[in-house]
């Protein structure tokens, strides 16, 4: 954490600070775990679409 951001984290309540450093640790379990995630051969470019909601396709809307 930068010196800008302890100043400013500072001032905060006691469990505004635990949630912040909780949110972080949480980030950084993902990314670890997204770091070990196999690579999926042959499928679809991008977010999965059931998860985001990109239900098109090079402008054709697709159906399962």
């Amino acid at each position: 954490m930068s010196d800008a951001e302890k100043t400013e984290t500072e001032n905060l309540p006691p469990a505004a600070q635990r949630a912040l450093a909780e949110a972080a640790e949480r980030r950084r379990a993902a990314e670890a775990e997204a770091a070990n995630r196999p690579v999926e051969l042959g499928g679809r470019d991008g977010p999965d679409p059931a998860r985001y909601g990109d239900w098109e396709k090079k402008g054709i809307a697709i159906d399962f």
